[in-house]
């Protein structure tokens, strides 16, 4: 596949830049909340289990950060963080995110995350980029764009 054409029917950074501005920053702002709220729900959780979550506090947050992030990216293309700052996600076709395409991406995100080398090159990539995406998005072919430069 030519790969200068699987971007046609997302908006065009040159031409539309207000789909891209501010990305990384609003990304880590989301990136933020949603860790807040992951750590509330957790919280929450760990009665429900006779407290001996505690033992085992890391795994259940990530468990429940991965069931979080897929459940509300299939839902609205944007996890609740992405939605307070007004961002979202598209697939390559231009489309809302689906549960198959919110599988995948918290899957890439869940191994960026997971080693230290990989989230640096994300980082990178988010912020040097001219869509502004991180490896998973580039590998997916999926933009975080602004929603209110929506028409």
């Amino acid at each position: 596949m030519d790969q200068t054409n699987i971007y046609n029917a997302l908006p065009d950074p040159a031409f539309q830049s207000e789909f891209y501005r501010d990305i990384p920053t609003k990304r880590l702002v989301a990136w933020i909340a949603d860790v807040i709220v992951i750590f509330l729900i957790t919280v929450l959780l760990v009665p429900l289990t006779a407290f001996t979550a505690i033992f085992y506090f890391p795994f259940l947050f990530a468990a429940v950060s991965f069931v979080y992030r897929v459940a509300t990216i299939a839902s609205g293309s944007a996890t609740w963080g992405m939605r307070f700052v007004a961002i979202e996600l598209r697939s390559r076709e231009g489309a809302r995110f689906d549960l198959s395409l919110a599988l995948l991406h918290t899957i890439g995100y869940a191994i960026s995350v997971s080693m230290v080398f990989v989230q640096i090159i994300s980082v990178i990539l988010m912020l040097t980029s001219a869509r502004k995406q991180g490896l998973t998005d580039m590998i997916m072919g999926s933009v975080v764009i602004n929603r209110a430069a929506q028409s």
